[in-house]
């Protein structure tokens, strides 16, 4: 059986410079994920051309966006990029032009041009359920999505609040602490017998 190896992160993307390179579908659907999970993204976008939905949702949430075509030069001082065009030899330019500069770089729907992909999501309050499919079906990884919207409560949050409150309380070391929380936490998870 094949197994997933990439390792998740969750970005503080309000600290992280990102360029997201073409301004048609793909691009509006990359930044509308990343502002949707992240609404204090630090955003440049470049394109010769934008969607007026684009230039609607970039104005909203302050984007910084370039008419122009991409060159190397737009990636100064970027932690991440997200290149969205319809070209594919500028999606493998921007492809090389990162790695040569050691940015993290997706080019969206070209698993191989990829060192991360933009997973489903869930996010309700503190909790957040990031899915991956290995970059093989966005598709599978949608309908999880919506299978952890319907399972996870939508108090969640609270229970979250009330044990990070209670964790405060807590005496002894690390090891100590940890053990006491798994021990009060254990009935959050029914173990099928």
């Amino acid at each position: 059986m094949e197994r997933n190896e990439l390792y998740p992160v969750f970005l503080k993307v309000s600290n992280l410079n990102i360029l997201i390179v073409g301004g048609g579908n793909v691009a509006l659907e990359k930044l509308t994920f990343l502002l949707k999970s992240s609404p204090n993204a630090q955003v440049e976008m470049v394109s010769p051309m934008f969607r007026e939905e684009t230039i609607a949702l970039a104005n909203k949430f302050g984007i910084t966006m370039h008419s122009n075509n991409y060159n190397k030069t737009f990636l100064g001082g970027k932690h991440m990029v997200v290149a969205t065009t319809d070209k594919v030899e500028i999606n493998e330019q921007v492809y090389h032009d990162c790695r040569a500069q050691s940015i993290l770089v997706n080019v969206a729907d070209n698993p191989p041009f990829c060192d991360f992909y933009m997973g489903g999501i869930v996010t309700k309050g503190n909790v957040k359920v990031a899915i991956s499919t290995n970059g093989k079906s966005p598709t599978t990884a949608k309908r999880l999505r919506q299978f952890f919207e319907d399972v996870i409560p939508e108090n969640i949050d609270d229970l979250v609040k009330n044990l990070n409150e209670y964790r405060k309380t807590i005496k002894g070391d690390f090891e100590e602490k940890v053990e006491t929380l798994n021990e009060f936490t254990k009935g959050l998870v029914n173990k099928k017998d």
